[in-house]
């Protein structure tokens, strides 16, 4: 493993060259541009700040009243080391989250993550939007990450009205 001198000297080598710079403006512009597009677009849900991260991971929340007022929330994510976008679904705090962690294990998920602890992590459920998004199409993107959003929200909804957990 790399020291950490060692790691710094190949960060400013990358930074010379610039366009890890022009690429990350462009991801956090278009992830902005995605936060607002979908807090426009549905003036109903409760849309967060987002979170920019440490190059592991930039999210905002995007959630229905219906999950607010369980504490839970949609988080819409882009992991930069697998380049992927991920919707979760997270508590508003660890003991809410392993609450319904509880539950949700027990559902059936087709096609659902449920990490095996979720006490090492954020989400309670997770699910792949898109894998090596196309950042030349943007606008597909956005539509691809919306679809596949709302289709987890109605899930995860559906499932909640069918238990009494709050």
């Amino acid at each position: 493993m790399d020291s950490f001198s060692e790691s710094m000297q190949e960060y400013k080598k990358q930074l010379d060259k610039g366009k890890i710079q022009y690429a990350y403006r462009g991801l956090m512009q278009y992830i902005m541009d995605l936060r607002v597009y979908l807090k426009n677009k549905f003036p109903e849900y409760s849309v967060s700040g987002i979170y920019y991260g440490y190059m592991d991971m930039t999210y905002f929340s995007f959630s229905p009243d219906s999950l607010k007022n369980r504490k839970l929330k949609i988080a819409i994510v882009f992991l930069h080391e697998t380049f992927q976008f991920e919707v979760w679904l997270a508590g508003a705090n660890k003991m809410v989250q392993n609450r319904y962690w509880e539950l949700v294990k027990e559902g059936t998920w087709h096609g659902y993550h449920i990490p095996s602890k979720p006490q090492e992590v954020d989400s309670i459920m997770e699910h792949v939007l898109v894998e090596n998004p196309n950042f030349s199409d943007l606008n597909k993107l956005t539509q691809q990450i919306e679809r596949g959003s709302l289709e987890f929200i109605t899930d995860v909804s559906n499932f909640l009205s069918k238990h009494d957990l709050k």
